[in-house]
């Protein structure tokens, strides 16, 4: 597939190589399907950066969205230096849209995760970088953003079907009013909305694009108010 190639929907192909992948996680097995991984996984993967990149620029203008191994698509080798599992390859598809001159990682932006059976879309922050968490504290309880974030994760619980992710500390940290009415963000180490369901069979068309779009477009808020208040000045 053509590095602008149109996005048509992934494929059957493309579950099946990552359930083949999870039964058999191991070397020999991904080289005998790397043909499948390269035609049916990363093809469509490029295209669809592409196409839910230029997407998604409609509402945030300045999203980066790079349609290669390493950009915005997530590598499949684990890093397994540090790791009790030796297995060397991840089971899923990770696809990432930010925004900002920071690392990848370091951004807050929308997150694209396949495992099959199910997908998962997510918007904001899943780590907040270190040196910006006493930042983000402060920006819990100001006094304009605290109302913002109060106002949008009342919205984002409303909608039934997102939910709010990133608590991470058991004690509000020192210094911070316990009983302020944001004091639960205070345990946060990230923030972010996510939705998790089966795969929908918008996942095999080019309706994909807009199947997540309206899902990520109501986390645009949350988004908003992260690059606000981790990067903003204020």
């Amino acid at each position: 597939m053509p590095e602008n190639a149109t996005f048509t929907g992934f494929s059957q192909e493309t579950v099946r190589f990552f359930r083949g992948l999870k039964r058999n996680n191991d070397r020999v097995w991904f080289e005998r399907h790397r043909a499948t991984y390269e035609n049916d996984v990363l093809a469509p993967s490029r295209a669809f950066v592409l196409a839910l990149g230029a997407r998604l620029r409609s509402v945030v203008p300045h999203l980066v969205a790079v349609p290669k191994v390493n950009g915005s698509i997530f590598r499949i080798n684990r890093d397994t230096r540090f790791s009790l599992d030796p297995s060397p390859y991840k089971t899923n598809l990770g696809l990432y849209f930010w925004e900002g001159t920071s690392s990848r990682m370091e951004a807050s932006g929308f997150y694209f995760h396949v495992e099959p059976p199910n997908l998962i879309l997510g918007g904001g922050v899943y780590v907040i970088p270190p040196l910006l968490l006493g930042r983000y504290r402060k920006a819990v309880v100001h006094p304009r953003l605290a109302r913002d974030l109060a106002r949008i994760a009342a919205g984002l619980a409303a909608s039934g079907d997102l939910t709010i992710g990133g608590t991470h500390y058991k004690r509000i940290p020192a210094g911070f009013d316990a009983g302020h009415s944001n004091a639960a963000f205070l345990l946060h180490n990230g923030l972010y909305a996510s939705w998790e369901g089966p795969l929908p069979e918008d996942f095999y068309s080019e309706r994909l694009v807009e199947f997540c779009f309206a899902r990520f477009a109501r986390m645009v808020p949350l988004h908003r108010w992260l690059v606000d208040a981790l990067w903003g000045s204020r």
